[in-house]
């Protein structure tokens, strides 16, 4: 099976740029309006969590997009038909967890830290049960160092990787990423052995490993343990994860991270995730960084964020929560998606040409 060529296009030219929906973020209205907007907008990559309900929301939007293909044409977007990932790990990761904690002790006096930082606005207080919105939860972990009592934990949210393995023949999954860290090789190992088999079935495969100074020795252990490879590979450079909405700062140590695997070698498709934003694009040209070099970037939490105040505006009007309901609210959010998506194609495509 062969990549798709507009996908294929992307990752060559340096456009590529994926959608992070979140490993275990569950909330599906959003996922499904996600989506329907940034496939309109001209994603080349979908990244969801291992979840039936998850896959099928993200499906439905890009479903939806095809109605308003000619539309988003005339306004003078590039629509697209977009990859669709499922992220899978090897064992305990960041991405794969939820906050949790009873609010019944919270001592009344709080000012409640822990409720302003969250960026996926899953935290509340509206009544003494509510605490974490477990669909809304995606891990960032930022609420549990900040509350001053100390009563916010995580939990893993993990979906064994056999069961992934047998959506491939029901569901139109088009590739899978694998999230590893330094001292996981024993138990990635264990889940390639259960993947390999697999890979005709998928167009692209991903490797996601969190950066550490000397992580690049990990890579290449895996690197030969599993090549060669029927299909692409691309190798996410992880260096903040899920922090690209903080701030400007957060995108140097994914470029640095990238800048180690280009001379470390590795030559495979090279995409930067963790921590990136609308400036990612600007900073790794700035660096010298051709986009022959580093393929593409994906984003996750100022993807989401960005189109965050658009989507409550559709839920608190519309119980059914289907943005293409509402045009005026549709052709924001698209506007808002191609910010980001224009960031890293509009640029790069051009110099390709």
């Amino acid at each position: 099976m062969l990549l798709q060529d507009s996908a294929l296009l992307s990752l060559e030219s340096g456009s590529w740029f994926k959608l992070i929906c979140g490993a275990s973020y569950q909330h599906l209205p959003s996922i499904r309006n996600l989506a329907l907007a940034y496939t309109l907008a001209g994603v080349d990559c979908i990244d969801v969590a291992a979840d039936r309900a998850v896959i099928n929301a993200a499906l439905v939007g890009m479903e939806v997009a095809k109605s308003f293909r000619q539309e988003a044409i005339a306004l003078s977007y590039n629509p697209s038909n977009p990859l669709l990932m499922v992220s899978v790990n090897d064992g305990e990761d960041p991405h794969f967890r939820k906050a949790y904690f009873n609010p019944s002790k919270c001592p009344p006096e709080c000012d409640r830290p822990c409720e302003h930082i969250c960026p996926a606005d899953a935290i509340k207080f509206e009544h003494p049960t509510q605490g974490v919105k477990e669909k809304l939860c995606y891990g960032c972990g930022r609420c549990v160092p900040i509350c001053p009592y100390g009563l916010i934990d995580t939990q893993s949210h993990v979906i064994g990787i056999q069961e992934v393995l047998n959506w491939l023949t029901e569901l139109p999954i088009n590739a899978l990423e694998i999230h590893t860290q330094e001292g996981h090789f024993e138990h990635f190992c264990k889940l390639w052995q259960w993947l390999k088999p697999h890979l005709p079935q998928l167009q692209l495969i991903a490797i996601s490993c969190p950066y550490t100074p000397t992580v690049t020795s990990y890579l290449h252990q895996i690197e030969t343990y599993i090549k060669p490879l029927p299909i692409p590979l691309i190798w996410q450079t992880d260096g903040r994860p899920m922090s690209g909405d903080i701030g400007k700062g957060t995108t140097h140590l994914t470029i640095k991270y990238a800048q180690t695997m280009i001379n470390e070698g590795f030559d495979d498709y090279l995409q930067l995730a963790g921590g990136t934003n609308e400036h990612t694009a600007v900073k790794m040209r700035e660096m010298g960084l051709s986009p022959h070099k580093i393929n593409g970037i994906a984003f996750g939490s100022k993807a989401r964020k960005i189109l965050a105040d658009t989507l409550h505006e559709l839920e608190v009007i519309s119980p059914q929560n289907q943005l293409e309901d509402y045009p005026y609210l549709l052709w924001k959010a698209v506007s808002q998606a191609y910010q980001l998506v224009g960031s890293i194609k509009t640029v790069n495509e051009e110099k390709v040409l």
